[in-house]
């Protein structure tokens, strides 16, 4: 399997036969992951962790998304995915999980270049979309830096444990993230 540097962690596909090292990751930060995300809901043991990457391989084989792995030290922290793609409108959804042992270290962010960037050069996706609950500073703080504009708030659009969460749009164009990259 290929990996990708990202300084002191490494960015690699996660696969099927990845279930249980993928679970036990989910396991150990369910709560604070599931505070604005549905992913520790839809994992909850070994049959779903093998569905959910499943369906992640099936949408690699059809191109319409793709899920990678964050490992520092060899283990699995969290990850970054294209939740869609859509080759023929050129447009993506970008999105990311971490364990908390793992945040706050800009691992996301480094993770999440090397995707978009992936899909703007080698996919040719003109937008790049990222969407977060207004609530989860720590997800849009990822968009600031990858230097996405708000597109807006959808209100109230997220229904998520019981709780409506206003949802915001942030996206990147090519031309802009090109530029962005240039400058760099």
């Amino acid at each position: 399997m290929y990996s990708i540097p990202l300084g002191d962690a490494e960015l690699g596909p996660l696969e099927p036969w990845h279930a249980e090292e993928f679970l036990a990751n989910i396991d150990r930060g369910r709560e604070f992951i599931g505070q604005y995300v549905g992913l520790p809901d839809l994992v909850t043991d070994l049959a779903s962790s093998r569905a959910y990457l499943q369906s992640y391989a099936d949408k690699a084989a059809s191109d319409t998304g793709r899920l990678h792995g964050i490992r520092r030290d060899g283990t699995l922290v969290g990850g970054v995915l294209f939740r869609t793609m859509d080759l023929t409108q050129g447009v993506a959804e970008a999105g990311c999980w971490l364990e908390p042992a793992a945040s706050g270290q800009g691992l996301v962010t480094k993770a999440a270049r090397v995707l978009i960037d992936w899909a703007i050069e080698e996919r040719g996706i003109h937008r790049v979309e990222w969407r977060a609950a207004s609530k989860n500073e720590a997800s849009i703080a990822v968009a600031r830096r990858l230097g996405m504009r708000r597109d807006g708030v959808l209100r109230e659009y997220t229904l998520h444990r019981s709780e409506r969460f206003d949802l915001e749009v942030w996206s990147v164009l090519a031309p802009e993230w090109q530029a962005q990259s240039a400058a760099e």
